[in-house]
């Protein structure tokens, strides 16, 4: 929709773009190549693709780069991008004990089975800015050579799996009305809905929207408090496959990188069985622990929310970026008419106000004025 409403129309419309042009592509610093920003600006990458719904680091690189670091319209553009490419297969179920761990760790268990594997990471680090110096020293060790170095610790055993062993953790059979996954590309989810549309909602949800929702459960405005201890937190590789259409047998067409979270909660509810936990689970593209972590604990919130709970509803149709952002970029474009007919209501309901109230005497009569 364009601002046909401003004067000078479409020449204003092209003399905007020619601006946000020329800053962007003509910077001092000069072109930054889709390469340097997906290696440099890797969580942003990351966040567009989840939030996007597409796994492909340069086309994300090249959206960062033309919404000139806006994450929001980035994931537009390459959502927009999506709808234009043909569906060619549909790729097996991913098992997430095939991953290749990058980063693990298991806050709630300081031994747990398996090694804990800071990874790339800087939650340790003090946020102190720094400005750096001339170029940066080259790192002798790549991740794909630390992988390599420790590949025996790379699949370490599930801190859920221990739970299960220890009869901790209350057991949630596949409901029989969700056979298969809810694919919200094709259509619209709405309540009630199956639990693979709440999570693949979640895992395309605008991170701070998510976030700000799971906040908002652990702080319980609405009654409900939801604290939540992490399991495991992972981010790695996991391998994509396919049926190949001649054989029939599956064949691994590529890699991608996800981060998983295990979300265990105190079950304390009146009808709960008050001696086992229930866990939750978040997954999505990338690394992007801030988004997984809300998905593990809003995915048990779900479940445990009372039948007339907003959570279902807030989960589904508040937390899409775009549908949301949306809404409000709308606000920018002409509203010409409809204000002015606010305004026009505004102005015939103080006139009928003035003809209908009765006259107020004056206090001292009209013959003293």
């Amino acid at each position: 929709m364009g601002y046909s409403g401003v004067r000078g129309g479409m020449t204003a419309i092209l003399a905007a773009e020619r601006l946000v042009r020329r800053s962007r592509d003509h910077a001092p610093a000069g072109w930054a190549s889709t390469e340097q920003i997906v290696l440099r600006f890797r969580l942003a990458v990351d966040r567009i693709m989840g939030e996007a719904g597409l796994y492909d680091p340069p086309t994300a690189a090249d959206a960062f780069r033309q919404a000139e670091g806006d994450v929001l319209e980035a994931a537009h553009l390459v959502r927009a991008h999506r709808s234009t490419l043909p569906r060619l297969a549909i790729t097996e179920p991913v098992d997430p004990d095939e991953m290749v761990v990058l980063r693990r760790i298991v806050p709630a268990n300081r031994t747990p089975d398996g090694p804990q594997l800071l990874g790339r990471t800087t939650d340790y680090t003090g946020r102190l800015l720094e400005r750096p110096d001339g170029e940066p020293k080259p790192d002798e060790s790549t991740v794909d050579e630390l992988v390599e170095r420790s590949a025996q610790q790379r699949h370490p055993r599930r801190f859920y799996q221990l739970l299960r062993d220890l009869d901790l953790v209350v057991e949630h059979g596949e409901e029989a009305e969700d056979p298969e996954p809810f694919d919200i590309t094709r259509r619209a989810a709405r309540p009630p809905a199956p639990r693979s549309a709440v999570l693949s909602s979640m895992a395309r949800a605008e991170t701070g929207a998510l976030v700000g929702l799971w906040y908002r459960s652990v702080l319980g405005p609405d009654g409900d408090v939801h604290e939540i201890t992490l399991g495991d937190t992972r981010h790695g590789r996991v391998p994509l496959r396919v049926v190949h259409p001649h054989t029939g047998n599956p064949v691994e067409i590529g890699q991608i990188r996800v981060t998983e979270v295990e979300g265990i909660e105190d079950l304390d509810g009146a009808d709960e069985d008050r001696t086992r936990f229930d866990v939750g689970y978040g997954l999505c593209f990338g690394h992007n622990e801030r988004k997984a972590i809300a998905m593990a604990n809003l995915d048990i919130a779900w479940r445990r929310a009372a039948p007339d709970s907003p959570l279902e509803q807030l989960l589904l149709l508040t937390t899409d970026g775009l549908d949301s952002g949306g809404f409000l970029e709308h606000l920018k474009l002409p509203h010409y008419v409809t204000f002015r007919s606010m305004v026009d209501r505004k102005i015939a309901r103080r006139k009928a106000r003035k003809t209908t109230e009765p006259r107020v005497p004056e206090p001292f009569g009209e013959e003293c004025r």
